[in-house]
């Protein structure tokens, strides 16, 4: 099936003696094939199943495995390993050794609290110690009230104490005091005590001095941190030691327990028992072969769309109609791009799936943007070293070949632009040492303007190669015409989006009760053809061909007059709100196409803090003073990876935005559910 489309589904009902339920259930698990639908109990003589025998002492040891991993830090191994040597060691030594390693975390979480506390006590009284007052003098009276704290100014204190004891030291830069008065005038000097920025400090409890209590705790708060170091060691190397066979058991585990509760999810009757759920039809006949071996009966009904079931952004929002879950198809090279696709949330079922557009056009968006070799290659270096590393880790494997593909994108534009690490290799001023590249060009004797060829295109688009973004047109460079390819981009790239909105809508509806064709003109084409006479319009207005603007003014009032029976018809707003509404609707699919120039202006910023490094830093480097050359070296570096840093953060943020925010606002319906069939998922430990 076409890569734009999600896997065809089809609802699997299979029925069989209660008796063998558990070797259904078995049968799934290895196939993991099947998105079962959790029985609601609505049918009557049918309940939900009951766990298989066993499943309470797996979910215990399951439980001890997660907190165990939770507490460890380990990665597992770096292919699958067979299940029975994991097997083994469940059923021997590695539960102790959870036992173990969980007894000595709980005994680090009391060793925090006790140290916690005593260092709040040690705080305490470091600051009071200082007043030579024995703990037990500086409370607990029944007539005098005591005040412990710090005062900006000592004198102001023995004004505010008045006729009661003060007792004073130091506390850093702040005056230290212990102030004693009789209970009757506690609150007058309480607040003269305010006044003057009086600061509490909470007495400690104990008795005798209060220099010997803190040395005490001192010495208390030592042992027990020698104490929690020793046992962060311990479990540090519980982790060398036993953290790759931890998570091959949790794994297992997780199995075990997610077979022997399946049954729960299932109708069961006295004698019979009944699953239901959804199955890709590429493998319906392979499930359906495999149940009957235990199913009186199985059936799959593949999945059919009513008409006008469901639209786009609404969700099915007029339709009772149980939609699917959504499985990708089958992909190699794109499917990192599925990263993208599921941030957003996967598409309505039957709908356009945007992984493969974004494989093509995410990497040369962020290569327009970022455009320099030497980016590309340490982009596609990291994801390299990504993919080498992620052992069984494929979220971590994607993410490498997703950085691959966007440095390649960057080095091919990179190569285009004629630029590496924030030079011009065929400079307009001076030289550099990017220079060098010019053998992987062909021979350019264009000194004026380092053409290799040009082509002068419709609509006052200027190409040419090498296409020097970073000087002017007059300059020999083509940065205006950037600009304009930029727009022209954007606009290639909504309508595309409203293309397929249309599609969407004539065949699934617009969530508002239409379909079909006219339904699709009126929510989509209407648009495509405000974009086309907005665009003509703006040419014409900007540009040379000044004959376009009065045919483009007439299309876009065309399209606007249509938006308004768009929002009447389909929408339900009144036409005295459309005579406003509908020209501020219009004019919003400016800002849209206009979005699309961050291609340029990003791009443009993150050379010039390059070039900036360049000339202040690595131009000024001569070895007739060593350190200072050693120091712009490093200066030089640090730019060129910031300068990095920030082509690969922000040309990510604004490739993200253009094709969720500005493309897929045109058709994008997310409100599909995500496969997940049930089966033994397999990351560290083969399927026994």
């Amino acid at each position: 099936m076409s890569q734009v489309n999600t896997q065809q589904m089809g609802r699997m009902v299979a029925a069989g003696n209660k008796g063998d339920l558990g070797q259904a259930v078995d049968i799934l698990a290895r196939l993991g094939a099947l998105h079962i639908i959790d029985y609601d109990g609505s049918e009557d003589g049918f309940s939900l199943g009951s766990p298989e025998e066993g499943s309470e002492d797996v979910g215990r040891e399951l439980i001890k495995a997660r907190a165990a991993a939770s507490v460890v830090e380990t990665a597992g191994p770096v292919k699958p390993v067979p299940a029975g040597p994991v097997r083994e060691s469940l059923e021997g030594e590695l539960p102790s050794k959870i036992d173990q390693v969980l007894s000595d975390s709980s005994r680090i979480d009391d060793l925090e609290n006790e140290i916690s506390s005593l260092a709040e006590e040690e705080e305490a009284l470091s600051q009071v110690s200082p007043l030579g007052v024995d703990l037990d003098l500086l409370g607990g009276y029944k007539s005098i009230t005591s005040f412990v704290g710090t005062v900006d100014s000592l004198a102001e204190a023995r004004e505010a104490a008045g006729q009661g004891l003060i007792i004073e030291g130091a506390s850093g830069k702040s005056g230290l005091i212990a102030v004693f008065v009789r209970k009757e005038e506690s609150g007058q000097t309480s607040s003269k005590l305010e006044q003057i920025g009086f600061e509490t400090i909470q007495i400690p409890e104990g008795e005798g001095s209060a220099t010997d209590r803190l040395s005490e705790v001192r010495k208390a708060k030592g042992t027990l941190e020698g104490e929690k170091y020793d046992l962060e060691k311990r479990i540090e190397e519980w982790s060398k030691s036993n953290g790759e066979m931890l998570l091959c058991g949790l794994e297992v585990l997780e199995r075990d327990h997610d077979v022997l509760t399946a049954p729960v999810r299932v109708a069961v009757s006295e004698h019979a028992f009944v699953i239901d759920g959804w199955v890709a039809m590429g493998r319906s006949e392979e499930v359906q072969k495999a149940m009957k071996e235990v199913c009186i009966f199985t059936e799959v009904t593949p999945f059919e769309m009513e008409a006008g079931g469901g639209g786009h952004g609404h969700s099915d929002h007029h339709h009772s109609q149980k939609m699917p879950p959504i499985a990708f198809q089958e992909r190699s090279s794109s499917r990192p791009m599925e990263l993208l696709t599921d941030a957003v949330g996967r598409p309505a079922y039957g709908r356009i799936d945007p992984t493969l557009f974004m494989f093509i056009t995410y990497p040369i968006f962020f290569g327009i943007m970022l455009g320099d070799m030497a980016y590309g290659l340490v982009t596609m270096g990291l994801g390299a070293l990504l993919m080498s590393k992620s052992g069984t880790n494929e979220m971590l494997n994607l993410g490498g070949k997703f950085l691959t593909y966007i440095g390649f994108g960057t080095v091919v534009f990179g190569y285009l632009y004629a630029e590496f690490a924030g030079w011009e290799i065929f400079p307009h001023y001076g030289s550099n040492p990017a220079t060098a590249l010019q053998v992987f060009y062909p021979d350019i004797n264009t000194p004026e303007t380092y053409h290799a060829w040009t082509a002068s295109l419709p609509l006052g688009i200027e190409l040419a190669f090498p296409f020097h973004r970073v000087v002017m047109t007059d300059g020999g460079g083509n940065l205006e015409h950037l600009i304009l390819l930029t727009i022209y981009l954007g606009v290639i790239h909504v309508f595309l989006g409203l293309v397929i909105g249309f599609r969407d809508i004539m065949l699934f509806g617009n969530g508002h009760g239409g379909f079909g064709f006219v339904c699709a003109f009126f929510e989509k084409g209407v648009w495509m053809i405000l974009l086309v006479g907005g665009f003509m319009f703006a040419y014409g207005f900007i540009g040379p061909a000044d004959w376009m603007m009065e045919p483009g003014a007439a299309i876009s009032v065309s399209a606007t007059v249509m938006l308004m029976w768009t929002l009447y018809k389909y929408h339900g707003v009144p036409f005295p709100i459309n005579i406003g509404l509908a020209p501020i609707e219009a004019v919003g699919m400016m800002p849209t196409v206009i979005s699309y120039v961050r291609l340029f202006a990003v791009g443009v910023v993150g050379v010039k803090i390059a070039e900036t490094g360049n000339s202040m830093l690595f131009d000024k480097i001569s070895f007739d003073e060593p350190l200072m050359a050693i120091a712009l070296v490093i200066g030089w570096l640090a730019v060129q990876f910031f300068a990095w840093g920030l082509g690969v953060f922000s040309p990510n943020i604004h490739a993200a935005r253009l094709h969720f925010v500005e493309w897929m606002r045109q058709y994008y319906d997310s409100s599909g559910e995500a496969f997940d069939p049930f089966g033994l998922r397999t990351q560290y430990v083969e399927v026994d």
